[in-house]
Parts: structure tokens; sequence; C-alpha cells
């Protein structure tokens, strides 16, 4: 077993029908870029009737149609959020705990000890982040927060501290796959591909998921070096 095998985000994901919500964090393969990606699947048209929205910077789920909004709740939040040199990427409104954590000098994993998994049993859905820290040199950490057993019992807590590897990026979704209860993640974040063109990396995603879950994807490539950032945002819904 080749513990280091990476694969390309497609490959991953590809035949899947169903892993959920997804973040990637890494560096693209000439070392200049950063690489953020979170993207959202849905199975019920609660889950399905959202879009991303980027607005300043910052990205949002809103309802594709709000007369159709059954429980706002869990499918409406900041995605993606920065302060300082800080850039937060989660499944859910933690986003915001882990912004407010920074504001007062607090770390990631204060924030995220104030947070557990989604209450929506029995699939417990895991609450998965990432932060992408630009200061030098850069770094990124990831977090999921699971259920210890299938009654919700108590709450588990991981966190993935990475050195940026060029060309390497690390895959972390809600999911291992359709089921009822849906299976919650198992393991490390999944080793993936971060090619220098946001375009092939953001296309062999998007054509990677699943026709009929698929909703939304954001990617993010910012320059080390400039700030520069480009960013791709596609909605099944528009």
């Amino acid at each position: 077993m080749n513990v280091y095998e990476t694969k390309t985000i497609g490959e991953r994901i590809a035949g899947n029908p169903y892993v959920g919500r997804g973040i990637v964090a890494g560096l693209s393969a000439d070392g200049k870029k950063a690489c953020a990606a979170y993207f959202i699947m849905g199975r019920s048209s609660n889950s399905r009737n959202r879009v991303f929205t980027e607005k300043n910077g910052e990205v949002f789920t809103e309802p594709f149609d709000p007369s159709k909004v059954q429980d706002p709740s869990l499918i409406i939040y900041a995605a993606v959020r920065k302060i300082n040199e800080k850039l937060i990427v989660t499944n859910g409104d933690q986003t915001d705990t882990i912004y407010n954590a920074f504001a007062g000098g607090k770390c990631m994993n204060h924030a995220l000890k104030t947070r557990c998994f989604e209450p929506d049993a029995p699939n417990f859905t895991p609450r998965i982040s990432a932060v992408l820290d630009f200061g030098k040199p850069f770094s990124y950490k990831m977090s999921i927060l699971k259920s210890a057993d299938a009654a919700g019992t108590a709450c588990n807590r991981y966190s993935f501290d990475y050195e940026p590897i060029a060309g390497l990026g690390h895959f972390i979704h809600t999911y291992v796959t359709d089921g009822d209860p849906i299976p919650t993640f198992l393991g490390e974040p999944e080793r993936v591909t971060i090619p220098d063109d946001i375009d092939v990396f953001t296309t062999d995603l998007w054509n990677a998921l699943d026709e009929q879950n698929k909703i939304s994807l954001y990617v993010r490539y910012t320059d080390l070096t400039t700030s520069e950032e480009q960013s791709r945002l596609i909605n099944k819904n528009r």
C-alpha cells in the first residue's frame, strides 16, 4: 500500500454518487499559488435549493428560490471568509465561530472546541473546516468534528496541520458515499494534485461530481507573492 499515493480531485470523486460537502486546500505545482475549494451537494429539495454568491471576497450559500426554503438553519451560512492573513473555509456557520475567535486573538482549535457535528440525526453530518494562513511561510490546517457513535452521544474532534508541498493538496468531505444513514467521512484528508491552472482544477472537480446531486462549487487561487486572487464560481441552478 502506497500511503503517499496522490490522485487528481476528479479521480478521487468520479463514480461516487454522494461525497456531500467537500473542502480542498493545497499548493499549486509551481509552488506559487495557494488553492482553496469548497463544494456542496444535496439529496433533498431543501438542500438542492441553494446557490453560492460572492460578496466582497466572501462566499455565502443562499436560497435559489426563497419561497421553497423549508429549514434554513443548516444550509444557509458564510462558507468563505477572510480575516487578516487567514482564509476560512467551512461547511457551516462555524465559519463565523472561527472568524470571531481569530478576531479575539484565539486559534482555530479553541473556536471549534465550542462546536460539534450537525444535529441532523441519524446522519450527524460532520463539520469540516480549513484555514489557509498566508503568513510567511504559507501553511494550512483542516478539521473535522464527528459523532463518536451512531446515537450522537459525544463529539470527536480531529485536526490536521500541513506544511505545504508544491503540487499537493488535501481533500476532506462529509461522507464516504450515499447511504441511509449516510456514512461519515473516515480517516485523514485525502491527497490530491493541485495543478497550476485554476480552470483545469475547477473543471476536473465539477465534472467529477455526481450530476444529479451536485449543487455549487467555489475555487480560489491566491498568488503567494502578489496576493492576487483568481476565483471561479459555478452554480447548477444558474
